[in-house]
């Protein structure tokens, strides 16, 4: 199995090389208005350091917000109150970014005018890593098999559809990750400290929401999961590991609600309007527009996934993680079947953090299983 495991691992490092080479061709300049919008957050960070996190549109006094938008011949009248992007907030007397600040801050990690390529190819490259350590993980043929095509699809759509919004590439890195953690937390050896995991995932989790607003809809299985754990079952440690991950959570999405407070004038209030605030509204038309999209093959591969490990018994964590899948599946779907906005990515997050939860929880279910069956067969072995 080494040398299958050997070449799985080259088979997602070719693909890899062939997302990085497709990515050294992209252009900054898609004449994409969140793209530049995005690009205005990333350049006040870099020119007011922490400061940049204040969005109001008298911040540009450089101008690079209107000479961003003339490259693509949008017409910015005088007073910029026409700037796609931006929200009048009544409350602070200020017209701001609507997106929360990490997307941004992730780009001002990098030079100015070369930022979309290597945030992307980061991300890629941390989806690569999750997908050899899913690899390492597998103990059988089938196994290392199927966790090599979830791997090889988890790096190709880094490009198709994740390339529409600059905010899903850092998401991607997040759902991995967090999709790693949620398998240790509640699949995993039962001799790790449970508490430490919870606030890791929970802070991980609230950092997510810094780059996309929905991400918030992420957490939503795991605190039913713990409300339900602890009304059910009141022990201490119970109780401990939920407060550990609800704090963690509100401390990961900390700079967003910093962002609130200064832009909004609250750190509840929203700096986003128009559609993205309309009250939710049932229709068949947008349901069907998921339904024929690409994104809808991955959540009815997500919910197979759920269905199988939640029917076939078996190991009592990847249980767990299948129940925790279903309810942030369904709290996800609802509001965006609900939503009157559509785009190619807006299931893909809460799809892919689902796939690599399910993913992981079963590796380490069948690897523990392996593990107690080979200490078994040691034992019985005389000395």
């Amino acid at each position: 199995m080494k040398f299958l495991k050997i070449l799985c691992g080259l088979v997602c490092l070719l693909l890899l090389a062939g997302q990085l080479w497709s990515m050294s061709g992209w252009n900054e300049a898609r004449g994409v208005y969140d793209d530049i919008c995005y690009l205005r957050q990333a350049h006040l960070f870099q020119r007011f350091g922490l400061g940049g996190i204040d969005t109001d549109i008298s911040r540009d006094g450089d101008g690079y917000l209107a000479s961003k938008l003339k490259e693509i011949g949008f017409p910015v009248a005088s007073d910029k109150s026409n700037v796609p992007c931006h929200s009048p907030m009544p409350a602070a007397k200020k017209l701001v970014l609507q997106y929360p600040p990490g997307t941004g801050f992730v780009l001002a990690l990098f030079p100015q005018g070369h930022q979309v390529i290597p945030m992307f190819a980061t991300a890629t490259l941390v989806v690569f890593g999750f997908a050899l350590l899913g690899i390492l993980y597998a103990r059988s043929v089938p196994l290392i098999l199927s966790t090599t095509a979830f791997g090889c699809l988890a790096i190709y759509i880094m490009i198709n559809p994740v390339k529409a919004s600059y905010s899903m590439a850092p998401t991607m890195g997040m759902c991995a990750l967090a999709g790693f953690l949620t398998a240790r937390l509640f699949a995993g050896s039962q001799k790790e400290s449970r508490i430490w995991l919870a606030i890791v995932l929970g802070f991980v989790l609230g950092l997510s929401v810094n780059f996309r607003l929905p991400n918030l809809l992420l957490s939503a299985g795991y605190f039913l999961f713990f409300v339900v754990t602890f009304l059910s079952n009141r022990k201490l440690e119970i109780a401990a590991r939920s407060f550990g991950f609800a704090l963690a959570f509100l401390a990961g999405m900390a700079p967003t609600l910093v962002a609130n407070t200064i832009n909004a004038g609250s750190p509840f209030a929203t700096t986003y309007g128009g559609p993205d605030v309309a009250p939710p509204d049932f229709s068949f038309g947008v349901i069907l527009l998921y339904v024929t999209d690409m994104q809808f093959a991955l959540l009815a591969l997500a919910g197979v996934s759920v269905a199988y490990l939640l029917r076939a018994g078996g190991d009592a964590g990847a249980r767990r993680v299948a129940l925790i899948g279903t309810a942030n599946l369904a709290a996800n779907l609802t509001f965006f079947f609900t939503h009157p906005l559509v785009t190619p990515y807006y299931t893909v997050p809460i799809a892919m953090l689902s796939l690599w939860s399910l993913s992981f929880a079963t590796l380490m279910g069948h690897s523990e299983v392996v593990e107690e069956r080979l200490a078994g067969q040691a034992a019985d072995v005389p000395s």
